[in-house]
């Protein structure tokens, strides 16, 4: 096993891996194409290559130094021939596709977790079990920080992401300390002094199991990276570059992921018309196959190996036809990216009150 092996330990692999290429030997392309939005260190891409030894894998990752990581070990599995980095976030999957002039993919996957990389790794500050900078940027590249969301961000502004991205009932509590703080110069420059104030903050009798900052640090993670507007523009470019017979599948590791995923992909396994209808226009009818039925999610063996598996829910999707004119334009309106909060979500009535999450 390799030092990268030993890093990074892919969730559902067998499943993963059974998702993407199962139904290969079923398609009339020979060589098809798989985009690993998530490269990471390239666990599940590795597999996917293994597996289906005529594909090519082109492996999206926005972090550099998880990029270079992943080349190498593809390389050293002997798979190099057949796979493609891409330096850039996977919201960018379209441009990506366009511009190698490929126009049709065989197998869209997404983990969305963290990878093993950037949690273990203090100074890029994911984890509030070290205490580090302030940073949480997946792309080094970009300037916004976690530390600039706690230093220019107001009260407002800090509540409502703490609340919508993290679902912490404490958030108006929190943000006015951290504001506070900032006035009265005692300044949160660590992750081990944000930590501490939420322990101060946080009622240990109203306080879920865990660390109490685990909400704060996942709500500055999903601001500093704009994690849930990407994913919300990604899945309807997957579906637009999608080959008939090819599938979509996604890791999600939150609610807020994986409800973004489930209301995507119930745009095409559910027929289009008001219910009762008797007759379904050929123009409504599905275009996605549910081929997970609902969500997968880790078994007792899986969680005591590997105890990141906990909170998964793995979910994909078949395109069984072409996806109709309507609603091509539709997820290109999508694609295009006008920012999500959950409150939109939540007047369409498909988000109910926040339910409490790892």
């Amino acid at each position: 096993m390799s030092e990268i092996d030993k890093i990074h330990v892919p969730v559902l692999l067998d499943e993963c891996i059974e998702l993407v290429t199962g139904n290969f030997a079923n398609l009339e392309r020979k060589n098809p194409v798989i985009v690993d939005c998530t490269l990471g260190l390239a666990g599940h891409s590795t597999a996917f290559l293994s597996s289906a030894a005529s594909a090519t894998v082109i492996g999206i990752d926005r972090d550099g130094q998880a990029l270079e990581l992943a080349s190498q070990r593809v390389e050293e599995a002997g798979f190099a021939d057949r796979f493609i980095p891409v330096h850039s976030a996977f919201d960018s999957l379209g441009e990506i596709l366009d511009n190698r002039n490929i126009a049709g993919v065989d197998a869209v996957f997404m983990d969305l977790g963290l990878s093993s990389l950037q949690i273990d790794e203090t100074e890029r500050g994911f984890s509030y079990s070290k205490d580090s900078a302030l940073d949480m940027r997946m792309d080094k590249r970009q300037s916004k920080t976690a530390q600039t969301i706690v230093d220019t961000y107001s009260a407002e502004e800090l509540t409502r992401i703490f609340r919508e991205y993290g679902e912490e009932k404490f958030s108006a509590a929190i943000a006015r300390a951290i504001v506070s703080g900032r006035e009265n110069g005692e300044r949160i420059s660590s992750s081990a002094q944000l930590v501490k104030l939420a322990d101060e903050v946080i009622p240990r009798s109203r306080r879920p199991a865990g660390n109490p900052a685990k909400r704060i640090f996942q709500a500055l993670r999903i601001e500093v990276n704009g994690e849930l507007n990407k994913l919300a523009s990604t899945l309807p470019q997957a579906a637009l570059h999608l080959n008939v017979g090819g599938r979509i599948v996604v890791e999600s590791y939150h609610s807020l992921e994986d409800k973004i995923v489930k209301k995507f992909m119930r745009k095409g396994i559910q027929a289009d018309v008001p219910a009762g209808i008797p007759v379904i226009p050929e123009e409504a009818k599905p275009f996605f196959s549910d081929v997970t039925r609902g969500a997968l999610k880790a078994d007792s063996d899986e969680i005591s190996d590997n105890p990141r598996s906990a909170s998964v829910r793995l979910r994909a999707v078949e395109l069984i036809r072409e996806i109709p004119e309507s609603k091509k334009a539709e997820f290109a309106k999508e694609a295009a990216g006008e920012k999500i909060r959950p409150q939109k979500l939540k007047k369409s009535g498909k988000l109910k009150k926040p339910k409490k999450h790892r």
